[in-house]
């Protein structure tokens, strides 16, 4: 055995993988990104989460509290107060995801505060959303624990005292079923890599698009036809995740028939954007490990920021700006709102029309930079 015949074989390879920089770029930026993203993502306090204020009383007593829920919002800004004149709107908007919680003050508030004759307000939670949800609790009860401090001071059992009732709109929601959108998602977006990019590439490697370049065959409609077999494979995958996974976590409401449809658009409308997003970027790759190489990247720069794991609200600041323009963030939402909130298409009109723009700027991005040329 000659030792300079394996070396032969080292030299060989520490070429090529000099000639892929984007190795040992990926190699050295995934940690860093995920040590940047993930400390960022989990565990942070929530904050600025909306709440829907309804005051039907409007005494001094009721100013008193209105006053309070300004002060956490200028202050710890766990939540922002938001005023609703009607119950019905408001709970309209908590099942469409629109507010996190609902906080009533009741008629004669003032009075059975004035009175002693047990004051009581009524918090409604979202909590498919559980971080959330005991977030905005908590400061809730502290805000209540603030109001009576002076009458908890000379009676601890004082009638005047103010009670918080907190109500769940929906049943318990496990962690499993939080984590279902993210993970339908998660499964359309590595069909889209793994079925779109990576297989794009291998096959342009292998010259088989040149059978392809060769023929009458417009930019456009081999663009098109790339995207459509992409679509309809992370299509099929996500509606797998969707069926599957919705049965071992306990969702059974996606089998209701105008629910389904409304299941399938969004996967249909995730899977098109997502695919398109992987087409824009894999239009001017050539090397085959180059795919590969940023596979982890994006899958932490999409997922985690999301909303997927933990809610938006505990992100910094510039983590919930990032997430604004991050399309996994309309699919997650849509998919909770539509699993675990039973609202309507409506609820989620913004959410897909995020995806929809989405779509059109990456098709017609990748347009613009794919070469038809052998």
């Amino acid at each position: 055995m000659r030792f300079t015949r394996a070396m032969a074989i080292v030299e060989r390879d520490m070429h090529k993988f000099r000639r892929s920089p984007m190795l040992l770029v990926a190699a050295l930026a995934l940690p860093l990104v995920q040590l940047v993203i993930l400390g960022n993502a989990f565990g942070g306090k929530i904050r600025n989460v909306p709440v829907a204020v309804i005051n039907l009383d409007h005494g001094p007593q009721a100013v008193t509290v209105q006053e309070k829920l300004l002060a956490v919002a200028a202050n710890e800004r766990t939540f922002l107060p938001e005023p609703y004149a009607d119950q019905t709107q408001a709970l309209a908007a908590l099942r469409a995801g629109h507010v996190a919680a609902v906080l009533i003050i009741p008629q004669n508030y003032s009075r059975d505060r004035l009175l002693g004759q047990h004051p009581q307000l009524a918090l409604i939670t979202d909590n498919t959303d559980q971080i959330s949800a005991a977030g905005v609790s908590q400061t809730m009860s502290a805000l209540v624990n603030s109001i009576n401090a002076p009458a908890a001071a000379l009676a601890p059992r004082d009638p005047t005292q103010v009670a918080l009732d907190i109500v769940e709109v929906y049943p318990y929601t496990s962690y499993m079923k939080y984590l279902l959108p993210g993970l339908i998602t998660l499964s359309i977006f590595i069909t889209a890599m793994i079925g779109g990019g990576i297989v794009y590439i291998d096959d342009k490697q292998r010259g088989l698009h040149e059978g392809y370049l060769v023929t009458p065959i417009t930019k456009w409609e081999l663009i098109l036809g790339f995207n459509l077999a992409g679509a309809i494979k992370a299509f099929l995958a996500g509606l797998v995740i969707l069926t599957v996974g919705s049965e071992i976590a306990g969702v059974h409401s996606f089998l209701a028939p105008v629910r389904f449809v409304e299941l399938l658009v969004v996967t249909a409308l995730v899977a098109v954007a997502l695919i398109a997003m992987m087409f824009l970027l894999m239009a001017r790759i050539d090397d085959p490990l180059v795919p590969r190489a940023i596979f982890g990247v994006l899958n932490t720069l999409l997922f985690f920021p999301s909303g997927a794991i933990y809610p938006i609200a505990g992100f910094p600041a510039w983590l919930r700006a990032m997430s604004v323009v991050n399309p996994f963030t309309y699919a997650v939402h849509a998919y909770r709102v539509l699993l675990l909130q039973q609202a309507g298409i409506g609820a989620i009109a913004t959410d897909l029309g995020a995806l929809a723009l989405t779509c059109v700027i990456t098709l017609g991005s990748a347009t613009l930079l794919f070469r038809r040329a052998l």
